[in-house]
């Protein structure tokens, strides 16, 4: 699985990508985590507010930072 965390950089990114890659862990998944923190990008990919997630390319979470339940439970 691919998944993307889109933001500035801060350490609210910083969480989500743990917690994304903690999520991952519990469900035996393997994954690649991508970091976007281009500010063009993250506009062209539709975001509205930071940090995002998108799990394969399609975005579903935007605007917090969700624990490793509630991403296990998206993936």
């Amino acid at each position: 699985m691919k998944f993307t965390v889109y933001g500035s950089g801060c350490a609210k990114c910083e969480q989500l990508c743990e917690n994304t890659q903690n999520a991952a862990q519990m469900k035996g998944v393997e994954c690649v985590i991508e970091k976007i923190t281009e500010m063009s990008a993250i506009i062209d990919a539709g975001i509205l507010r930071t940090p995002a997630l998108a799990i394969d390319d399609e975005i579903v979470l935007e605007g917090h930072v969700a624990n490793s339940e509630e991403i296990a439970a998206l993936i």
